[in-house]
């Protein structure tokens, strides 16, 4: 099972890298619609770091069920509002969400047994935030 999660955490990074790419090199008249895509992306991706947290909440013999709850729709709402920002503004806003999400994953993981999936989160946090910075000076 651990080979099929590296294999689609990896696999997400695509339309980070392409889309990031492409911004770059499309016509002017191209780039909101890739800086659209992006933007769609990372905000999906957000809401999923944060969905994360539900299941976790939804664990038996889990201490602060509430925490994970409550912080579970944080990432959800930030990223709505990303959504219907600029992209320039939008896409480095979704950079820090993203590492956020990152930073308190990084606390709260290792108290549900989750730490050995945090060197994978930091290589998509860090490749993800990247991309949308670098979207950002294009958009």
């Amino acid at each position: 099972m651990k080979n099929k999660v590296l294999v689609l955490g990896y696999c997400g990074l695509i339309p980070f890298v392409v889309f990031t790419v492409c911004i770059w090199i499309v016509t002017p008249e191209l780039q909101p619609f890739v800086a659209l895509a992006l933007t769609g992306y990372a905000a999906s991706i957000v809401s999923f770091l944060g969905g994360i947290h539900w299941g976790i909440g939804f664990k038996q013999d889990v201490k602060h069920k509430d925490f994970h709850f409550i912080w579970g729709v944080i990432p959800s709402l930030a990223a709505w509002i990303c959504v219907i920002m600029p992209a320039y503004a939008a896409l480095p806003l979704l950079a820090v969400i993203l590492v956020v999400c990152y930073l308190v994953d990084l606390k709260t993981w290792p108290l549900v047994d989750l730490q050995e999936w945090l060197r994978l989160r930091l290589v998509l946090t860090v490749v993800a935030a990247l991309s949308c910075l670098i979207a950002a000076g294009a958009a």
